[in-house]
């Protein structure tokens, strides 16, 4: 890959039974973006799913989309894995992720900063031996009154907020092209702007 591919990884926890949880919003973020420009992951050696695809308007610029065959708590490795097999640095690294500090169906970008007990970035900082990667954060909203924030995020989204998800993904998706083309602070003047 050449010396501007961008790695994009949706977390999430692997197989049928967690497909529809809060927990792995940012997978079904990356399935959007290849969606989007009908790239299909396939197995990769690195332990994921991934494919190379070109995000944002024509000629658009290059980037792997990945997402992990690993539980989140250990999805660093195979994040590592494909950032060192397709020669990606850290800085151009844009991890999409579930969450809980942030309301449903709101974006946030980022670089660096903690990991808000969130497993899977922990591993993935702990990978890289640095927490300065992008991050794309998804709105899940706080679990209800005294409800286990891991048991809340290992859920299934409610059927109002099912409804909700096509628009949540689609503004996840658009963040992640945003980062990539216009750079971390263009990006949040447009996607943190008030609607």
């Amino acid at each position: 890959m050449s010396d501007d591919t961008w790695l994009v990884v949706g977390l999430g926890n692997p197989g049928p039974r967690y497909a529809g949880n809060r927990h792995n919003v940012g997978a079904m973020v990356v399935g959007e973006l290849a969606g989007r420009t009908g790239t299909r992951l396939r197995a990769h050696k690195a332990g994921a799913s991934a494919e190379s695809a070109r995000l944002g308007p024509p000629p658009g610029h290059r980037a792997v989309l990945g997402v992990p065959h690993s539980y989140m708590n250990v999805s660093g490795g195979p994040v590592k894995a494909l950032a060192s097999f397709f020669s990606v640095p850290v800085e151009r690294l844009v991890v999409v992720h579930d969450e809980l500090d942030i309301p449903f169906g709101e974006v946030r970008l980022k670089r660096g900063g903690g990991e808000g007990g969130h497993n899977g970035l922990r591993s993935i900082s702990s990978s890289f031996g640095t927490k300065d990667y992008l991050r794309v954060r998804v709105g899940v909203g706080r679990p209800p009154g005294r409800m286990d924030a891991a048991a809340y995020v290992l859920k299934d989204f409610s059927p109002t907020e099912r409804k909700e998800l096509p628009f949540l993904l689609d503004d996840a998706a658009d963040a992640v092209e945003l980062v990539i083309e216009k750079g971390l602070t263009d990006a949040q003047q447009v996607v943190h702007a008030p609607r």
